[in-house]
Parts: C-alpha cells; sequence; structure tokens
C-alpha cells in the first residue's frame, strides 16, 4: 500500500509512517506533498483556535457592553476564561502574533453578528469596527462600559 492510500484510509499509521521515514532520514521516500499539507493545516488549525476564542471573548464584551442590565455570571466567568487561553495561547505560539490585527478584524466581525443573533439587538446597534484594542480585549480589569 503506498503512502497516499494510507493517508486516505489511516490517517494515524500515515502519520507513524512519515516520522519514521523522518527519522531514519530516508527523505526520498516522504509524502512530502501530503506532509507539507497537513503541516499547513496544523498552522491553520492554531489561527483557527485563537480566532474563535476572540470572536467569542468579543461577542460577551459586546453583550456586556449593550446589554448591561442582562450581565451574568455565566458571562463573567467566559470573559475571563477566554481572556486567560488568549493570553496563553499567545504566549505558548508568539508567532501568531503577527497576524493578531487581522485575526481581530475577522473575529469582531463574526462577534458583532453573534451578538445581534443573541441580543436580539440590530447589528448595526455594534460599531463596524472593533472599539477595544487587544491590551483591553484581553485585560482582566477592563469591562465595556
Amino acid at each position: 500500500m503506498n503512502t497516499t492510500n494510507i493517508n486516505q484510509q489511516d490517517f494515524y499509521a500515515w502519520t507513524q509512517q512519515q516520522i519514521s521515514l523522518l527519522r531514519s532520514r530516508r527523505f526520498n521516500e516522504i509524502d512530502l506533498e501530503h506532509l507539507i499539507e497537513e503541516v499547513e493545516s496544523m498552522g491553520n488549525s492554531e489561527l483557527r483556535e485563537l480566532e474563535y476564542r476572540l470572536t467569542v471573548l468579543l461577542m460577551h464584551l459586546l453583550k456586556w457592553q449593550y446589554q448591561a442590565n442582562l450581565q451574568t455570571r455565566s458571562w463573567i466567568l467566559t470573559i475571563k476564561e477566554q481572556r486567560r487561553r488568549i493570553v496563553k495561547r499567545l504566549q505558548q505560539i508568539p508567532s501568531l502574533k503577527s497576524k493578531l490585527n487581522e485575526v481581530i478584524a475577522d473575529a469582531y466581525d463574526l462577534a458583532r453578528g453573534d451578538a445581534a443573533d443573541e441580543t436580539g439587538l440590530s447589528e448595526s446597534t455594534f460599531p463596524i469596527e472593533c472599539p477595544w484594542i487587544y491590551a483591553q480585549i484581553v485585560d482582566m480589569e477592563f469591562w465595556p462600559k
């Protein structure tokens, strides 16, 4: 069975085979095309996780600001958890910082729609661009008014 078939049928077996080939320096046998795709996918998944966490956080910050009368302990816990996880992720993978402005803009766009859906408010209620800088977004003492 060639490496392409293994990749399609049993991903774990394929990864183990590629690791073995790399360790034994049998580079000419590596399934290079698929290996490149998988490494690229791994990097993109880290970026997607950051965007997801920022989306959740920004949505809750919008709800916090625009529905102050409905603030709950659950919102506080979600905001704090996402802040901690975002900061930790950027400590673990500092190269993601180079994409931070782009990811915040994308996450905020999603958060606006999600906040509108959850609150029942019009999306136009919320600013078109993110009203907070990264330092505020992850600051445990910052709560929008």
